[in-house]
């Protein structure tokens, strides 16, 4: 009997042992999960108190914000936004907003200090409800600090946040993201963030850039503001800024040629891949300097790449041997198949400067022509003088002299002739 008694007792379980700081998120979870705001802001205080990790709070506060806010999920994120409102009455369109707008607040001021804490994509998500909404300037400048700060960690969908403005023309918030690309910039220049993550942002605004391109309401001094936010040394490549401006050119025809040229500049033309380098010279968007300098472009770098493998092969150790460098060798199958698109690269470069000096000699040869017919135009006017002049000559071929003689007397009046004689 008593072995019965015994056996019954309740046994600890490791996880009633467990202190504060070691329960699961789940556990937390089906706490949290109630439907009164201020209780809520008052239990996750208790659980800040117990020393609970910044990193499980933040996942407390996703949770249940999806919970409560279902635009704050990350399912189905095209179907958010104000169609969710249609078939409801005015009234509770407007409660709902009011309600919406003081849940964002309110989660806006119980986020962790730790910058970490939260995904950006959640806050990102979260922003765009606070725009919709239309929540105060405070809450929403705090989030796009939290949002630069890990901007290397956005999503392109997430940052494709849509303008709720009734003054700006576009379709996306081109203004907030550059305001986010500028402050992650100036994290950079003072040292918080590193290389790795710049080029990340690059990457993301190029993308970016290339979807708002599509847009025909944005303006060019917008475009030419984002891509112009991030430095130099941040891409390493330009063929993503290169498809963003080429997807503007072709949206945006009736673009000036001094526009052309000023978008163009943006592209670092040293920084194209081949590929992007043999669509650009066969592009006929593009200015014709633009071009050129793609041109010249890739002649140097083959010039430099031979150059560099001849000055490798030349190399003689002091014993007469071959100098071999310390990277790994290419094989023969590599080395044929690099030569052959070097060649092929090299024919492309030759035949696109010869069309382009083709087209400079028909443009000379047009300039000639149209100077030939101002002179040829000028030379009539004075053959008919002359042949005039050779009319009044009664005593056939004159000379020069007598030529002038009688043109000059011909000029002057019978009246005046008799008075002098």
């Amino acid at each position: 009997m008593n072995n019965n008694q015994s056996s019954q007792e309740p046994v600890t379980t490791p996880q009633e042992t467990k202190s504060p700081t070691q329960f699961s998120s789940e556990y937390w979870f089906n706490d949290a999960c109630i439907l009164d705001m201020d209780y809520f802001v008052k239990t996750l205080s208790c659980i800040k108190e117990k020393g609970v990790h910044a990193d499980l709070i933040g996942s407390i506060i996703t949770y249940y914000a999806s919970k409560w806010l279902p635009d704050l999920s990350a399912v189905d994120i095209s179907q958010k936004g104000i169609n969710q409102f249609q078939g409801s009455s005015p009234e509770s369109v407007t409660i709902s907003w009011m309600k919406k707008r003081f849940f964002v607040e309110t989660l806006v001021g119980v986020l962790p200090p730790q910058k970490d804490s939260i995904p950006c994509n959640f806050l990102l998500r979260l922003l765009r409800t606070a725009n919709m909404v239309g929540v105060e300037d405070n809450y929403r400048t705090e989030l796009e600090k939290r949002i630069s700060w890990q901007l290397d960690q956005a999503s392109l969908e997430e940052l494709m946040i849509p303008s709720f403005s009734h003054t700006c023309g576009t379709l996306l918030d081109i203004d907030l993201v550059i305001r986010l690309v500028k402050r992650f910039v100036s994290l950079d220049h003072e040292g918080a963030k590193n290389g790795a993550a710049l080029v990340k942002v690059a990457k993301l605004v190029d993308c970016y850039l290339s979807e708002a391109a599509v847009d025909s309401n944005l303006r060019l001094s917008e475009f030419v503001a984002l891509a112009g936010a991030l430095p130099s040394h941040a891409r390493a490549t330009d063929d993503g800024l290169y498809i963003a401006v080429d997807t503007y050119l072709k949206a945006h025809p009736g673009v000036s040629k001094q526009e052309r040229k000023g978008l163009c500049r943006l592209i670092d033309s040293r920084k194209l891949t081949p590929e992007a380098s043999l669509h650009a010279a066969q592009n006929e968007r593009l200015p014709v300097r633009a071009v050129i300098q793609v041109l010249f472009s890739e002649q140097t770098k083959i010039n430099q790449h031979l150059d560099w493998r001849s000055s490798l092969s030349g190399l003689r150790s002091p014993n007469g041997a071959a100098f071999e460098p310390p990277t790994r060798c290419l094989s023969k199958r590599e080395m044929d198949v690099q030569q052959m698109e070097i060649r092929k690269l090299k024919e492309d470069v030759y035949r696109l400067q010869s069309q382009c000096n083709a087209m400079q000699v028909q443009m000379e040869k047009m300039m000639v022509e149209r100077k030939k017919g101002f002179f040829k135009w000028k030379k009539f006017t004075f053959s008919k003088g002359v042949e005039e002049a050779e009319k009044e000559d009664e005593f056939g071929r004159q000379t020069p002299m007598d030529m002038n003689t009688s043109l000059v007397k011909g000029m002057i009046p019978h009246k005046w002739r008799k008075s002098m004689s």
